[in-house]
């Protein structure tokens, strides 16, 4: 994965890619959030986006996408072109060598689509951590030796270790490392690895993490310079009120992540005024403060602006609404004032 040479300029110079968390509707179910994933996915690839990317959470009510590598490949099958991968993999709940295996399968299937996106965190709660196998005394701090171990069982040479993954070993899969502090950030650095930063959900980080990545960055085999991807809610519409409703269901979503009761994603509503305190619109705005909506042009100005502050080489966008129809024309907005379509 040699990076080719790219200055961002402008919006043309940036790859725009998809993040999706396959997310349950009040009165949706699992079935239906993986239709609407694939198609997604299929218009996607059809306006010019470059990645497709499904993350792991687990014990969440609205979220299906708890079997990442499955729903990769359901999305990998519906589509031709777009690369499908994690955004990401929780590492630390799985055994390296599984991972290997599973997603050595996926690029064995669809060769040449596959990314691995690589996180610390246990994407749940303590509880469902343990269920998960994952001892509640370590926070991730084992994460380089996985991650060592994971490596090299994608390494064409560890055909002469006496454990293999197969399918895996001699694999090109691009893997990435995920991250909302500097741990990540540094560790990519180390290793000359792509960064992704999830200023979605927590912006207050960003500035700090990729500065120290791009400070302590080493070329590698994969990079000779460093490769950033920034996350960031969007909620594009053909008016403001409008953009501004089809927001609220993740502003709903959010409200009760902070209230400890999660759950589906509930349809959209005229005003949050009256659902949350002061207090809590504080708390949920702190942690959206990087989200974007707007119609074309004010959406195109907070791109502009998001890839002049991060110089970012790749952006990813989340935009989690209730209706189906509004996300597919919040992707058709945004690939339109890009450039893709």
């Amino acid at each position: 994965m040699k990076k080719e040479v790219n200055k961002v300029d402008t919006l043309s110079n940036i790859k725009f890619s998809i993040l999706d968390l396959a997310q349950i509707t009040v009165g949706g179910s699992p079935a239906e959030s993986f239709q609407h994933s694939a198609d997604l996915a299929q218009h996607a690839e059809k306006w010019g986006y470059h990645r497709y990317w499904l993350a792991e959470h687990h014990n969440m009510p609205g979220i299906a996408s708890s079997a990442t590598s499955v729903v990769i490949g359901y999305v990998a099958n519906a589509t031709k072109t777009i690369r499908v991968g994690s955004g990401g993999i929780m590492l630390p709940n799985h055994s390296p060598l599984v991972i290997a295996e599973q997603f050595g399968t996926l690029e064995a299937m669809y060769p040449g689509r596959i990314d691995l996106g690589l996180g610390r965190a246990p994407g749940s709660d303590q509880q469902t951590a343990v269920a998960l196998r994952r001892d509640p005394r370590n926070q991730g701090q084992d994460f380089p030796e996985q991650l060592a171990e994971l490596r090299m069982y994608l390494e064409p040479a560890s055909r002469n270790n006496r454990i293999r993954a197969i399918p895996g070993e001699g694999q090109d899969i691009p893997i990435w490392l995920l991250g909302s502090s500097g741990f990540s950030a540094v560790l990519a650095a180390e290793l000359g690895l792509p960064f992704s930063f999830a200023s979605h959900f927590s912006p207050e980080n960003m500035q700090l993490a990729l500065a120290r990545y791009r400070q302590y960055f080493k070329p590698s085999e994969v990079l000779d310079e460093p490769h950033v991807m920034v996350a960031v809610n969007v909620y594009a519409a053909d008016t403001m009120e409008e953009a501004q409703r089809i927001a609220t269901s993740h502003q709903q979503q959010f409200l009760n992540l902070i209230r400890n009761t999660p759950g589906q994603l509930p349809p959209p509503v005229d005003s949050m005024e009256n659902l949350w305190s002061e207090y809590e619109k504080s708390l949920v705005m702190k942690q959206l403060q990087n989200t974007i909506i707007g119609t074309h042009e004010e959406v195109k100005k907070r791109l502009e602006d998001l890839a002049q502050n991060t110089k970012a080489d790749e952006i990813i966008i989340a935009t989690t609404t209730y209706d189906h129809q509004a996300r597919l024309r919040s992707f058709e907005i945004v690939a339109e004032v890009v450039g893709m379509k």
